[in-house]
């Protein structure tokens, strides 16, 4: 072997390095976020936030009257009564069909929509604390 197919190799055998170890770093990093949540919500999850055609890992903790979605980049939360629609399925906005077991959890702010894909068995969970309601059911049970 030539010093140049060494080189070749050798970055390539370092950049899977560099990606295994970005990601258990992220992974670390969400189950840190998981157990600073843990003690104050009622139900805290790991999903993937779709944005676009982009699924990013992020923690998901529900409190008393806050929905927090969060990874090392992102730290956002919406008031539960600025929510105005909550939904549940399996296709994403997009059209997307998802992964055998895997959910949405869509939901609507203002006009907004914000999409998170449950992992295989959670759905149930979030939608035991956080039900499915329409805009027009939510404010007449509300009002």
């Amino acid at each position: 072997m030539s010093i140049g197919t060494l080189t070749v190799v050798g970055l390539v055998v370092l950049a899977v390095l560099v990606w295994f170890f970005m990601r258990l770093r992220r992974q670390d990093v969400l189950t840190a976020m998981m157990e600073k949540r843990r003690a104050g919500a009622r139900l805290v999850a790991r999903a993937e936030y779709v944005e676009g055609l982009e699924r990013m890992p992020v923690v998901l903790a529900l409190t008393s009257d806050t929905f927090h979605y969060e990874n090392g980049d992102l730290e956002a939360s919406f008031e539960l009564p600025r929510i105005d629609e909550v939904e549940y399925g399996n296709e994403l906005a997009t059209g997307k069909n998802l992964h055998e077991g895997e959910q949405v959890l869509r939901l609507r702010s203002h006009g907004a929509t914000f999409e998170f894909v449950l992992p295989t068995g959670d759905s149930a969970k979030w939608q035991a604390v956080l039900p499915a309601r329409q805009l027009g059911r939510a404010n007449a049970a509300n009002g």
